[in-house]
């Protein structure tokens, strides 16, 4: 009986040593790419408004700003419109 019971707690220290011993995950610094994803991803969840994000946004691409967004009628500005498609609508 004793012997069962030493194997079974060997057996169940092994089993819980082998699972507190995960790998490490790699650590590496982030590309560019991968540091510019993640703030976009932050900035996306901070809940401004539309002209905040999109000055935010442009600041964070490297993009101009551009002359669209919300009129006070929550329309779509219709030169955004027109520059998206090449045509008018």
């Amino acid at each position: 009986m004793n012997r069962l019971l030493a194997i079974s707690l060997l057996l169940a220290t092994a089993v819980l040593a082998g699972c507190a011993s995960h790998p490490s995950p790699e650590l590496r610094p982030y590309t560019a790419q991968e540091t510019q994803q993640l703030e976009l991803e932050a900035l996306s969840r901070r809940g401004l408004s539309f002209d905040e994000y999109q000055q935010q946004r442009a600041a964070l691409t490297g993009q101009s700003q551009k002359a669209f967004g919300f009129d006070h009628q929550a329309e779509m500005n219709a030169q955004r419109a027109a520059q998206r498609s090449g045509r008018a609508s």
